[in-house]
């Protein structure tokens, strides 16, 4: 009898530990009992703290938020839908609890002691505990805060927090299907479909028509030889001051433009093709010789004119262009 009393000594510290861990474990089955019913959990301040007390053998991944109007936070309304989805997605891929992890979110509304313990000023807040007992412990107990920077998916959280949890399965996104919006897609080409089909005896003609495609590739090419891509990859401004109070159009040198220049240019490249044409096609057809000289001295003016006003501008571009045509000099 006199070994008891020492016995139970002994066995006092190895009952402790067994308590410590059974009640991490019921904490854990507990929470993910309530996840798999609704996932992510809504906490409060009492839950929040029975959910992250240590000492813990399973993750917790906690939002947070501040979702009511009057507090106007549209990056927490915006982000509330995918963190839904990464929790359902993740909890219904993991019934068994392989990966440890319970998802949370806490809303100002009900953890307002919580926020003011953090010392949060801002949200939304996304914090990850790791366990501090069990195969997975980590080193230290403070937990992993997640920087909302750029745009937020499920898919970037699930990134993120499959790196900080290796060895654990890591069930993937699964977004609900938009039945909606399937219903809409489907519906509109319908739609679509039977009025391409009532009109396309007035649509055939249209597309067939020479004219019409000799028209859309003479945009093409006026649009291109303009120099519109160039404006797209440099990102040119439209127009800029000379320096003296005033606007200049063309911009010096010839890896250089302006926006309004190439609208110019392309007026200008315009103009000398109808020209052109009018002369070709046109000035040959007119049957009255005094409307067809009448055609040629219009049509040829302006050619000339306009090449003129073509070849200042290379001047401009470059001020030692030699060539010079009258009446731009």
């Amino acid at each position: 009898m006199r070994w008891l009393p020492l016995l139970l000594s002994f066995s006092l510290p190895f009952g402790s530990v067994a308590a410590k861990k059974s009640s991490s474990v019921d904490r854990f089955n507990e929470f993910h009992a309530q996840a798999q019913a609704s996932s992510p959990i809504k906490l409060a301040d009492s839950s929040y703290k029975k959910l992250t007390s240590v000492p813990r053998d399973y993750s917790a991944a906690i939002l947070l938020t501040a979702l009511e109007p009057r507090f106007g936070c549209q990056l927490c309304t915006d982000f509330q839908p995918e963190w839904e989805v990464l929790a359902k997605s993740w909890t219904k891929g993991d019934k068994a609890g392989e990966s440890r992890l319970i998802f949370g979110t806490l809303d100002f509304s009900n953890g307002r002691d919580t926020f003011i313990a953090l010392g949060l000023q801002s949200a939304p807040v996304l914090l990850l505990f790791q366990p501090t007992a069990g195969p997975h412990a980590a080193t230290t107990v403070e937990a992993i805060r997640y920087d909302f920077s750029g745009p937020q998916t499920a898919e970037k959280i699930h990134e993120w927090l499959s790196r900080h949890l290796p060895d654990r399965p890591h069930p993937q996104v699964s977004r609900p299907v938009n039945y909606i919006g399937w219903v809409v897609s489907i519906v509109s080409a319908l739609g679509v479909a039977g009025v391409i089909f009532k009109a396309w005896p007035y649509i055939l003609p249209v597309i067939q028509n020479r004219n019409v495609w000799a028209g859309l590739s003479l945009i093409g090419i006026l649009m291109f030889t303009s120099g519109h891509m160039f404006n797209q990859i440099r990102k040119v401004p439209y127009v800029a001051g000379d320096g003296r109070g005033g606007i200049s159009y063309f911009a010096g040198g010839f890896q250089n433009q302006f926006g309004l220049e190439t609208q110019i240019v392309a007026f200008m490249y315009g103009i000398l093709s109808f020209a052109t044409i009018s002369l070709a096609v046109k000035a040959p057809r007119t049957r009255d010789p005094k409307m067809q000289q009448l055609t040629v001295i219009v049509w040829g003016g302006i050619l000339v004119l306009m090449y003129s006003f073509l070849l200042s501008v290379f001047r401009v571009k470059n001020g030692g262009y030699p060539f010079k045509l009258p009446p731009f000099m």
